[in-house]
């Protein structure tokens, strides 16, 4: 890995390189992810894309867990995080790249604007990107530009948000059910009451 990061911080000086639990993390700006995915895969032999994934960080380093419920028997099973959020944005697209000839990993991280989170496509690089892409798009509302056919591939065409962004509903926008007297299937108004689930650790002794 020293290797690597040598490698690294010759190629990509302006960037960001962060080495942390035996893993290398590349931060840059979204605006050069064509370039920095180009190095790493002709200079590099980054020949696989085995991930791509959207991160929101909304109220990252932030908990509303009560951490002193240990008289009840309860716990809520973490460490103390803080108030303050950590990260000035709030989405970031992650690559997990492999080097198959060399046995190298490393993730690339690059931020995208909040109001419009637009980020090139890597699918003329690693074509693997391509349902990778479309799920990012589909769950986080992250737009992948020159990408051929970004639309959703895990919720329904007419499903409204993005469902793994922090601030959607746990109990989702809306319902839907098989109408009999319509004979199709029929959208409404989410029914049931919201509901916090919170993980409880029991400790015994």
């Amino acid at each position: 890995m020293q290797e690597l990061k040598e490698q690294l911080e010759e190629i990509f000086a302006e960037a960001e390189l962060v080495s942390a639990f035996g893993e290398l993390t590349l931060t840059v700006d979204s605006a050069n992810i064509i370039d920095t995915c180009l190095k790493l895969r002709d200079q590099l032999a980054f020949d696989t894309l085995i991930d791509l994934c959207g991160v929101d960080y909304l109220t990252y380093g932030q908990s509303e867990w009560a951490g002193d419920v240990s008289n009840s028997g309860f716990s809520r099973g973490r460490h103390a995080q803080g108030e303050k959020d950590r990260h000035q944005q709030r989405f970031a697209v992650v690559y997990h790249l492999l080097s198959v000839s060399k046995n190298y990993r490393i993730r690339v991280k690059a931020f995208v604007d909040e109001a419009e989170p637009i980020i090139k496509s890597v699918t003329g690089i690693w074509a693997s990107a391509d349902w990778y892409e479309r799920e990012a798009f589909d769950l986080m509302g992250i737009l992948f530009e020159n990408h051929t056919d970004l639309r959703r591939i895990l919720t329904d065409y007419g499903f409204v948000g993005h469902p793994l962004r922090k601030d959607f509903p746990l109990i989702g926008e809306v319902e839907m059910r098989y109408d009999e007297d319509l004979g199709r299937v029929v959208y409404e108004k989410v029914s049931i009451e919201p509901n916090i689930s919170v993980p409880k650790v029991i400790r015994k002794g």
